[in-house]
């Protein structure tokens, strides 16, 4: 019997109950990308409420690298609740933000000496870095990319990319924040190489410090290192070189998002050390909590210095059960096993798209950084057009057969591939399955 169990159709009638409580409770922009009711999860399988037994390759959108429940992190926070909830950090101090705050000092790449300061979301480590960075420099701009997500409050909403789905309707921004394309190898320009490109690119990141903004009034640079909601795009080591040297010319932060591109995703701790460049902070969420709300900047230590006292912090910044929860997640994302297994469930993951896409002419590109992969699904090859609906037709097939999965890219037509990391081979070759039977009957749709 495979892992995937199915007792009802997806969803069935508790879950259709409990989607019309939904409909009526929760604010309709709140969006959901499957209609699986969670009873219980475990490891790389999740349970709904009518009985059913699933296959998740969505993970969270990246929260649950380290599997759901957590043996080592469940009993870690069951201890700390029999001491204590919170105390909040601007009133005490408590053991386990030090705890935490000391390994994600060791832990993140540079030898300098750093600090680390908590928060509940990766908004709210985004919205941080660079704020301090903007104290630390005394200045007011900041750049960005397309393609970029960092969030939803009223500053990283302003540096997030993809219009009509995050920012419509929200505004207005906050000023100066410049934005430039981001490199993407896969649209490069026709008739250059992807050496040629990249050159191109970095020619295209130095007019911008003529025609945009001049770098001098530079707080920040933030790049996510793979950008997640933009397609899993990998910035490619000569850019994310060049950004570093600018930042040192000029005396600019280099922010590294790597709340989804983080944590071992890629088969490093931190995606930006398979390029060598150690930015002078690190934002990280998301996994690092093991589905406990918990995030972190990370940076030079005269940097996060900088704001007066009183100048950072929050009420549930730093909860001890999060942290908690966080060390252990840290101590198993940092491990030799796991990173190992992280690059075979890439390794899995990535040849079978590879035979997919010589298979759909449906499938434009796959993209497979570590165990963080995705197909690109197009119109036509040749054009790339973008191909938004396939994609949503493969995604609601391939959830009505028991497994779980999200949308991602720019033009919102790719799918991500994000398992809990503690998958067997036999629920990810499984899962495979269901994917491919569903880009197979979407192929057969259009002929």
């Amino acid at each position: 019997m495979g892992h995937i169990q199915l007792k009802t159709a997806l969803p069935g009638p508790k879950g259709l109950a409990a989607l019309e409580r939904r409909k009526n409770a929760l604010p309709s922009g709140l969006a959901k990308s499957t209609e699986v009711v969670v009873e219980k999860a475990e490891g790389a399988l999740v349970w709904d409420v009518d009985g059913n037994q699933l296959i998740d390759f969505a993970g969270g959108i990246g929260m649950i690298n380290v599997g759901h429940r957590n043996e080592n992190v469940v009993n870690a926070i069951k201890q700390q609740l029999d001491k204590y909830i919170h105390t909040c950090t601007l009133v005490t101090t408590m053991e386990p933000y030090l705890e935490l705050a000391e390994l994600l000092n060791s832990v993140t790449p540079g030898n300098f000496p750093k600090k680390t300061l908590l928060a509940n979301s990766g908004s709210e480590a985004v919205e941080n870095a660079v704020n301090i960075a903007k104290y630390y420099t005394k200045r007011n701009a900041v750049l960005c990319f397309e393609g970029a997500y960092h969030g939803r409050t009223l500053l990283t909403l302003s540096l997030t990319s993809k219009y009509s789905l995050f920012k419509k309707g929200f505004g207005s921004y906050v000023s100066d924040i410049y934005r430039i394309a981001a490199p993407n190898t896969y649209r490069g320009i026709e008739g250059m190489t992807e050496e040629q490109y990249v050159s191109h690119c970095i020619k295209k990141l130095e007019e911008a410090f003529i025609s945009q903004v001049d770098p001098d009034s530079l707080a920040a640079i933030i790049i996510e290192p793979v950008q997640g909601e933009g397609g899993f795009l990998p910035i490619p080591d000569a850019y994310l070189h060049k950004i570093r040297e600018v930042c040192d010319k000029h005396g600019i932060v280099f922010i590294a998002d790597e709340i989804q591109c983080g944590a071992s995703r890629t088969g490093k701790l931190f995606a930006v050390e398979h390029s060598g460049v150690v930015p002078d902070i690190i934002v990280s969420a998301k996994s690092i909590g093991a589905g406990m709300p918990i995030s972190a900047i990370t940076g030079k230590a005269e940097i996060m210095d900088a704001p007066h006292l009183g100048g950072v912090g929050g009420t549930y910044g730093g909860s001890p059960v999060a942290c908690v929860a966080a060390i252990e997640a840290i101590k198993i994302l940092k491990s030799e096993a796991f990173l190992k297994r992280v690059n075979e469930v890439g390794e899995i993951i990535r040849t079978t798209l590879e035979k997919w896409k010589e298979k759909y002419k449906i499938i434009g590109d796959v993209r497979c950084i570590g165990a963080m992969c995705l197909v690109e699904f197009v119109k036509d090859r040749n054009t790339k057009e973008p191909d938004a609906e396939v994609t949503l037709e493969v995604i609601k097939d391939a959830v009505s057969n028991g497994l779980i999965m999200i949308r991602a890219g720019l033009f919102s037509n790719c799918i991500r591939l994000l398992p809990p990391i503690v998958i067997t081979d036999e629920q990810l070759i499984e899962g495979l399955k269901v994917l491919e039977d569903a880009i197979a009957r979407g192929q057969g749709k259009r002929g």
